[in-house]
């Protein structure tokens, strides 16, 4: 069992809601969101909290991804909370390009998710803040540069999504029940079957965003219990990274760091807890990620 222990933040900037970071490797920055306060931030690895830019919206964003044949830094696609859309990153503004619905349904939001291996987008919607207590009216859903699919229903927090190292497994989070699920994903066709469980996590923490390791490791943030857990590839604990707040809630690889994000715990009976909710942290656990695949249009 290893173990490694993060006593400080390295950007402590109190979000109310960091998510979805996102390792741009041709610049050696970190892009991620608040998704309460709408916000967009992009941070340099070697530079730290004077080279941090915030791009403001008016609409919630929760995951982005790199888009194929198109430079990041000009524009990239963005979860928000009625779908996808692209947002141009030189003015701020974003274009929406596939919603959930039509008309949209105001109760929903997008959540956590990523490219795959053929260009798809997979993404989780569920129940937006300010509507009540989650209930299981989100799904997993696929899109192509013209569809959308809706694969898996009736989930209540869908989260992270990730390929193995030879992409012939796909893993998706379902944090509410404190769940991460395995499909059998065809690398020719990108068909997924044989739904499976993969981790049930055992205590009242829910498993959030998660990263792949190179070698077939899960790295997948556990909210409401100031942990990072590395999970081998049958499922067993083989790590865990403690951390001073309680809600952790995304990590990504840079390197062989672990970028971590969390969010505002402003009911913790823990005063540091409270203090360092919605910062950023680090940490060198001698391994690479995979990287992240991208959208094609």
């Amino acid at each position: 069992m290893q173990h490694w222990t993060v006593r400080l933040p390295w950007l402590d900037l109190h979000c109310a809601l960091a998510e979805g970071p996102f390792y741009e490797k041709e610049t050696g920055t970190i892009r991620f969101v608040d998704i309460k306060k709408k916000h967009i931030h992009t941070v340099s690895l070697s530079q730290g909290i004077t080279s941090l830019k915030t791009t403001q919206l008016d609409i919630c964003p929760t995951v982005t991804a790199d888009i194929e044949g198109v430079d990041p830094r000009e524009r990239i696609l963005l979860g928000v909370k009625y779908g996808l859309a692209i947002l141009d990153r030189k003015t701020g503004t974003y274009e929406m390009l596939a919603p959930f619905n039509t008309p949209n349904n105001e109760r929903l939001r997008s959540n956590d998710g990523a490219a795959d291996p053929h260009g798809f987008f997979w993404v989780g919607n569920m129940t937006d803040f300010g509507h009540g207590e989650f209930q299981p009216e989100g799904a997993l859903l696929r899109f192509g540069k013209d569809t959308k699919e809706n694969v898996v229903k009736d989930l209540t927090i869908p989260n992270s999504i990730g390929w193995s190292p030879d992409n012939r497994v796909m893993y998706y989070t379902h944090s509410k029940a404190r769940q991460i699920f395995a499909f059998d994903y065809d690398i020719v066709s990108g068909a997924v079957s044989n739904h499976r469980l993969f981790y049930q996590h055992p205590t009242s923490g829910e498993p959030d965003g998660f990263r792949i390791d190179v070698d077939g490791n899960m790295w997948t943030a556990v909210y409401g219990e100031a942990k990072v857990l590395k999970i081998n590839r049958e499922g067993e604990v083989v790590g865990e990274i403690s951390l001073p707040t309680r809600n952790i809630t995304c990590v990504q690889f840079a390197g062989t760091e672990l970028v971590i994000t969390s969010a505002a715990d402003e009911d913790g009976e823990d005063q540091l807890s409270r203090d360092y909710g919605g910062a950023l942290f680090r940490v060198d656990v001698g391994t690479t990620g995979l990287e992240q695949f991208k959208f094609k249009m």
